[in-house]
C-alpha cells in the first residue's frame, strides 16, 4: 500500500458514499486512477464493504453494554455456536471471540437498563453452556472514523515504536 492507497482508504472511511469523481479530486488523482485503485483495494481484500453508521440513541437503543461470556464445554463447536447465536440477536452490535477468562465479548445496544437486565437474565444467563455472564454498561462510545497508518513496526534497535 502506498500513500495514494492510504489516502483513498481514509477518504472512503470518512464517506463511503462519495462519488468516484469526488474521491479522485480529494486525493488529487484522475477519476480513472481512483476507480482502478479502489477496485484493486477491493480485489486484494483490503476494502471488504461499505456500511451505514447508525446513531443508537436516535434508534431508541441508547444504552450500550459489553457482555463477557464464559462457555463450557471449552470446544471450538461450543464457542462458534455461541458466537453465531449472539451475532444473530438484534441487540448485538459486535461479537468478539477473545482470550483470557472469557470466551466471548459482546457489544449490545438496547433501549434501557431494564431491557438490558431482562436480556441478560432471560436470554443469556439461562443458557446452560454460558457458565459466567458479566455485564459492563458503556458510558460513552466513540468509534474512530478512520484507521490510519501505524508507526513503522521496528526501530533500528529492534524495538517497537512504543517500547
Amino acid at each position: 500500500m502506498d500513500a495514494v492507497d492510504q489516502a483513498i482508504l481514509r477518504r472512503l472511511q470518512r464517506d463511503g458514499r462519495q462519488t468516484n469523481r469526488e474521491l479522485a479530486e480529494a486525493v488529487g488523482i484522475a477519476p480513472s486512477t481512483a476507480l482502478e485503485r479502489t477496485r484493486a483495494l477491493r480485489s486484494r481484500g483490503i476494502l471488504t464493504g461499505f456500511h451505514a453508521a447508525v446513531d443508537f440513541e436516535r434508534l431508541g437503543r441508547g444504552v450500550q453494554a459489553l457482555i463477557s461470556i464464559r462457555i463450557r464445554p471449552q470446544s471450538r463447536e461450543a464457542i462458534e455456536s455461541a458466537r453465531d447465536s449472539m451475532a444473530a440477536m438484534p441487540e448485538a452490535v459486535a461479537v468478539f471471540v477473545v482470550t483470557g477468562n472469557e470466551d466471548l465479548l459482546v457489544h449490545v445496544a438496547v433501549p434501557s437498563t431494564t431491557y438490558l437486565r431482562d436480556f441478560v437474565l432471560d436470554r443469556l444467563a439461562r443458557r446452560k453452556e454460558y457458565v459466567d455472564v458479566r455485564t459492563t454498561v458503556v458510558y460513552d462510545y466513540v468509534q474512530p472514523r478512520e484507521q490510519g497508518e501505524l508507526p513503522s513496526a521496528e526501530r533500528r534497535d529492534g524495538r517497537t515504536p512504543y517500547a
